[in-house]
């Protein structure tokens, strides 16, 4: 697994994109905080919403150096859920622009996955998530489901037998206010 992680740690330095598996669907990532990564990663998926990617990060430490309103009961349903979780938070601060909407909010995850834990440890800073695949196609579940224009786009294919267990299936979405005030958008 070591050799994987430096390889696509080397991508992500670079500004490069990878193709990863995650706890949920197979994962196209780049560093968060590269504005140019993220511009190619949109190119990528062919995607107009300019801000439906999401973050992983590797803890909760992670996540308060990259939103700095997030309520302290979003930590609390994170650490509590039994699925993968993505947590829309407030006051999204040193990623790329192209990650933050007008609300000013950051989606954030932290992966249950052995590889995705590895990488954000070695890596240190937020890996933008975004399922592999052109805009509106079904999710890969699997690597032999993604399409050839994406694995011809990416600088890194990393192997399936990092994948794990995934859930198959994107995760839960729940937003959160300053003020904690919670909406569920997708269970």
């Amino acid at each position: 697994m070591q050799t994987a992680v430096d390889k696509c740690v080397e991508v992500l330095r670079s500004g490069g994109i990878i193709l990863y598996p995650t706890d949920t669907v197979w994962g196209l990532g780049c560093d968060a905080t590269n504005e140019e990564a993220v511009a190619r990663l949109y190119a990528l998926k062919r995607s107009e919403d300019k801000h439906a990617m999401l973050c992983l990060c590797r803890d909760a430490d992670m996540v308060v150096r990259y939103v700095d309103k997030a309520p302290g009961i979003a930590f609390e349903v994170m650490e509590l859920s039994d699925k993968p979780l993505t947590a829309i938070l407030p006051g999204a601060t040193g990623v790329a622009k192209g990650l933050i909407p007008p609300t000013g909010t950051l989606g954030v995850r932290i992966p249950h996955h052995d590889f995705c834990q590895a990488l954000l440890r070695r890596y240190g800073r937020p890996i933008v998530s975004t399922s592999a695949n052109i805009s509106g196609e079904p999710a890969a579940k699997r690597l032999k489901d993604v399409v050839e224009d994406i694995i011809k786009g990416v600088d890194y294919v990393v192997h399936p037998r990092f994948e794990g267990k995934p859930t198959f299936k994107p995760s839960s979405i729940i937003a959160f206010g300053e003020g904690g005030e919670v909406e569920v958008i997708r269970q």
